[in-house]
């Protein structure tokens, strides 16, 4: 009796692997872990919760003014900034995402599962590609939901204090989209130093010293050597931060180059995670 063809050696390796599907079984498996999802609703609850305290903060300092000629010309325009409010949560939440982007890359390597994940999917590139798409999505869905919840939030706050922020305004929609952007910035960055390290806490570590603490040692630093402040420029958080704001800071990039720097950081780390994924041992 003549053995099936599907019962033949390496049968399970001759079906047609789809980017589509793969893309699928992306989603399956972050969807289907607890520790994501709550990331996820982590980052959801940061942005809402510090976009209505520092709005409140905000007014609160507004009515204060109100009451002193002499406190508000320190504090100057103020109400300026309230198109602004619901996406101030970002600089803390870009962590929590970040942190996920890394993990979504790392887990692969730490759990081991990355020899079944490229048994199954032997074109390696298929898989990184994919896992690149689907937290892009992510990082997008999760950062316009939170803005915009934001948003609902921060109105009626500002509103007591006789501000207002217009959905359809200039100021707010860029504050909007370019933030999305920059939290899918911040997690392609992740996920690919989760490639690049192989490992979720190193990859965290490097991400939070990238965003956080190189920023703030450059600038400790910049009042006293003149080329850092000119380099602090080119730092990642410096160019999504510039892209939010309608007007460019005295001795900025211009707009479109903050746009390319964004696009530089996004695409050459990602492009040198695959490279090395392509050549390493799994």
């Amino acid at each position: 009796m003549a053995r099936p063809r599907s019962a033949g050696p390496g049968a399970a390796g001759n079906g047609k692997v789809s980017f589509m599907g793969v893309l699928r079984s992306e989603f399956i498996k972050f969807s289907s872990l607890l520790s994501t999802l709550i990331l996820v609703l982590a980052t959801i609850v940061v942005m809402v919760g510090i976009a209505a305290v520092v709005s409140w903060g905000i007014g609160f300092s507004l009515e204060m003014a109100a009451e002193s000629p002499e406190m508000a010309a320190e504090m100057g325009d103020l109400g300026g900034i309230a198109a602004t409010l619901p996406a101030s949560g970002l600089v803390f939440a870009q962590l929590i995402v970040g942190a996920l982007a890394v993990m979504v890359m790392s887990s692969e390597f730490t759990t081991g599962s990355a020899r079944s994940t490229f048994v199954a999917v032997p074109n390696r590139q298929m898989v990184f590609w994919a896992k690149a798409l689907m937290i892009t999505i992510v990082a997008a869905v999760v950062a316009l939901v939170s803005i915009l919840l934001s948003f609902l939030v921060v109105k009626p706050i500002v509103g007591h204090y006789n501000l207002d922020i217009d959905f359809s305004s200039e100021a707010f929609q860029r504050s909007l989209w370019f933030s999305v952007l920059y939290v899918v910035m911040v997690a392609l960055i992740g996920m690919a130093l989760g490639g690049l390290l192989r490992n979720s806490a190193g990859g965290i570590v490097v991400l939070a010293a990238l965003f956080f603490v190189l920023p703030m040692a450059m600038g400790g630093f910049s009042t006293m050597v003149d080329w850092l402040a000119k380099a602090m420029r080119f730092l990642p958080d410096q160019a999504g931060t510039a892209l939010t704001q309608l007007t460019v800071a005295p001795g900025g990039l211009e707009q479109w180059q903050n746009g390319l720097l964004m696009a530089a950081w996004s695409l050459i780390p990602l492009i040198l995670a695959a490279i090395v994924l392509q050549r390493r041992d799994i």
